[in-house]
Formats: C-alpha cells, sequence, structure tokens
C-alpha cells in the first residue's frame, strides 16, 4: 500500500483542497492519502473559523483516509516551525512514501534549488543577507536579495513573494534536515490566489474569500469586520447559495448543519480571555512565550490600557519591524501558555511523541494497523491511551487539550451550545 502524506488546515475546506487530495493521490499513485491537520488554531496565529473536527469530517467525507492534528505549539508557529513539525510527524508515522504540496509555481526544480541554497547556506548567501540586513532590508527582502545572486536564474528567488511557494520550500528544506525518505511532488495551486477575499467564478476559490462570505452569515453574532465585497445579509440560504459549487457538496451540508450551532468563530471572540491573561502576566515574563521578543513585551505592556479588544491590540502594537502574523502568533502563544523552552525541549527529543488520530475513514484498518506496528509514535485514538506517555509528550499534550477546551468553551458562550469537553470527544468515522 502506497501512502501519500497532506500537510493542511482546510480553514474551511473547499474544491481547492478536495483537488489537492485527488490530484495528490493520482500523481503519487498512492492508495491512500494521510493528512496532519492544524488543530483549532492555524499558522496565521488565530483561531480556525470552524473546530477542528468538523474540518477534519469535511475532509474524510472528500477522499481522506486518516486525519491526525498537529500539535498546537507547530500548527500556530513561524513557517519553518510549523513545516518541520508537519514533515517530521509525517516522517515518524514510518509509512508515509511521499509528500505532496500545492504550490504556485509548481516547479519542484526551482523550490529544490532554494531550498539547498537555504539549508546549505554558501558563503556567498550568508555575506548578501548580512549586508541587505544592514541595510536595512526586512529578512525576507533581504534573504530574497541574497538568493537572486545564488540561483542559477536569479529571477527564481521571486517564487518566495507567494506564501505556498514559501512554505514548499520550508517542507523540502524540512525533509532535507530529517534526511527523510520521503519523496516530495508539488501540483499547481488551482483558482484565486491565497489572499483573494471574492470568491472565484471558476469555482476555485480561496479560503479566505470563503471566510469572508462566512463572516456575513450571522451578523448579530459577528465579532468581527469582514474586509469582503458581499452585499450584507442575515439569510443562511443566500451564503449557502453563493458558496454552491465552490465547496463539496458534502461540505456544504455540514456547514448547513453546523451553522450558529460550532462556527463561524473568530479572533475577537478571544478578547476578554487574551486580556485576563495579558493582565496577569509581569512585563518581564512575556518573554518567555514563543514568538515574543523584547521589544514587543514592552509594547504590549504599555499599550495595554488601551486594550478594546483582540484585533485592535494587534494592530495597535504592529510596526514596520514587527508584522501583524507575527504578533497574531505571540499573543496566541501567550494565550494559551505556549513557551519557547517547550518548543526546545519538544524539538530535541524528536518533534513528536505521539499521533493524535482525529478521524478515520471505516476502510482503513489496514492503513491504522501500519501505523501503530511500524511508527514510534504511540497511536492515540482517545486520551485514556496516553497515560503511559513520557513526562515531555503529556505536557504537550495537556497543552492540546487546553487550547482545544478553550476554543470549545469559547463556542458554547457564542452560541449557546452544549459544552464539548476534549476528555469526551468521540473519534470521527466516516
Amino acid at each position: 500500500m502506497k501512502i501519500v502524506g497532506l500537510i493542511t488546515e482546510y480553514n474551511p475546506f473547499h474544491n481547492g483542497h478536495l483537488y489537492h487530495i485527488q490530484e495528490a493521490k493520482r500523481i503519487t499513485g498512492a492508495d491512500a492519502a494521510v493528512v496532519i491537520m492544524s488543530g483549532d488554531y492555524v499558522q496565521r496565529g488565530v483561531p480556525a473559523i470552524m473546530p477542528k473536527r468538523l474540518r477534519a469530517e469535511m475532509a474524510l467525507k472528500c477522499g481522506a483516509s486518516a486525519v491526525f492534528e498537529l500539535p498546537v505549539c507547530y500548527a500556530s508557529g513561524s513557517a519553518e516551525l510549523f513545516a518541520m513539525g508537519a514533515v517530521s510527524f509525517l516522517d515518524r508515522l514510518g509509512i508515509v512514501d511521499c509528500l505532496c504540496f500545492g504550490s504556485e509555481c509548481s516547479d519542484l526544480n526551482i523550490l529544490e534549488s532554494i531550498a539547498r541554497i537555504l539549508v546549505s547556506e554558501p558563503p556567498e548567501y550568508r555575506s548578501c543577507l548580512k549586508e541587505g540586513l544592514k541595510q536595512g532590508l526586512s529578512y525576507p527582502a533581504a534573504r530574497q536579495q541574497a538568493l537572486g545572486l545564488c540561483l542559477p536564474s536569479g529571477e527564481h528567488a521571486s517564487v518566495l513573494e507567494d506564501p505556498n511557494n514559501i512554505l514548499g520550500v520550508e517542507y523540502l528544506k524540512a525533509l532535507k534536515r530529517l534526511n527523510s525518505s520521503i519523496k516530495p511532488f508539488t501540483i499547481q495551486r488551482k483558482g484565486a490566489h491565497y489572499h483573494d477575499r471574492t470568491l472565484s467564478p471558476e469555482h476555485y476559490s480561496s479560503a479566505s474569500a470563503i471566510r469572508s462570505l462566512l463572516a456575513y452569515s450571522s451578523s448579530a453574532l459577528r465579532t468581527e469586520r469582514p474586509g469582503g465585497t458581499f452585499e450584507e445579509t442575515t439569510a443562511l440560504s443566500d451564503i449557502l447559495g453563493e458558496l454552491e459549487g465552490q465547496v463539496p457538496s458534502s461540505c456544504l451540508e455540514l456547514l448547513k448543519d453546523c451553522h450558529r450551532v460550532l462556527y463561524p468563530v473568530y479572533q475577537n471572540d478571544f478578547s476578554l480571555i487574551l486580556k485576563y491573561k495579558l493582565l496577569n502576566k509581569h512585563p518581564a515574563s512575556l518573554i518567555r512565550y514563543a514568538d515574543v521578543s523584547e521589544e514587543l513585551a514592552r509594547r504590549i505592556s504599555i499599550r495595554l490600557d488601551n486594550f478594546f479588544n483582540y484585533e485592535q491590540f494587534c494592530e495597535l502594537l504592529k510596526t514596520r519591524e514587527i508584522t501583524r502574523t507575527r504578533i497574531n502568533r505571540a499573543l496566541l502563544h501567550i494565550m494559551l501558555g505556549i513557551k519557547k523552552e517547550s518548543i526546545e525541549e519538544y524539538t530535541k527529543q524528536g518533534f513528536h511523541f505521539y499521533a493524535r488520530l482525529l478521524g478515520c475513514r471505516k476502510d482503513s484498518e489496514k492503513l491504522l494497523a501500519r501505523i501503530a506496528k511500524e511508527s514510534p509514535l504511540t497511536l492515540l485514538a482517545r486520551i485514556s491511551d496516553s497515560s503511559r506517555l513520557p513526562l515531555s509528550a503529556q505536557r504537550m499534550l495537556r497543552n492540546d487539550i487546553l487550547a482545544s477546551n478553550l476554543y470549545m468553551s469559547v463556542v458554547t458562550d457564542k452560541y449557546k451550545t452544549a459544552y464539548q469537553n476534549e476528555y469526551k470527544q468521540a473519534l470521527i468515522k466516516v
């Protein structure tokens, strides 16, 4: 049995993701697709628009064989940490033959050339990078300038202007650093650009556009101001009409059934939780948390009296040197208690200790049996299976459980639905 691994967020699942699953299996000749997916928080440092199990169910109904959760410390990390966390997981599963990712470039040779330079960092690259930073360029701009001098065709450095290319290069770097036997493949990202906020007439809209539309589906409960160009409406039928053809029909049914029950969820829904956390932290202690620099810790402390909501505070902290995404991640790590020392501890011990299974297809018994037999990771279908994990693994798992329980507490408060404790959640089977 040949297995392809997919690294995903599905925030939310749409036609482009369905195409990715189908095309990944086709070009690799794989019999099954194993997905490692961000949980309730995503790499931009914000909560997912809907809970992880709802997104996992969508993936399983659209052809994924099994969906595993990427621990939150990696799911909410930088592109490099996110990629290393996800790739190392697929590598340690012990059964994954290939990795297939989408990219704007779709030329694996170009992406491989960039990854080789970034891993080896030849003297001319380091020298040019240092000079660019000294001139006041941002790190991405200085890196692109340095790559332009080192690549045979300098214009190829511009591929790092696109988000999926950046992640693709990080996946390839991770494979090289792990000396992994997993073979990489890439496919052309289909349809709208990653950041497009309007629906595509070709039915391959971005997740950003779909999230913008869903924001108009609950105006009475909305906690963020969408940036799309859709007309104001509170009728779910109108929203679903817009989405018909943009998401698989099975996903559309789930969107209908779970609307104002489990989603939509936004960053501002966590405003009071974040403020409570910040009020309870001594300014000097903030730098213990991942992505929090001394300068950012100082700005947080100085401006805390001007905190009105989560999004507004992020904008208040933003500078030319500190991007909005970096601030998102830093504040999320403070809220969830993700410390730098914890991440260092986990990475030194091989990144992963367990494989947290969110759901699987009913015909995946052989796949799961292979993982249980061949992987050094403990296969966790239930949290009760974690009692024999080492202490570091139990700390990582407790942090994941806390993060999910916090998310579901927000859902419960917002939509007045029954609280679903992480310990009582059932495995999804499709």
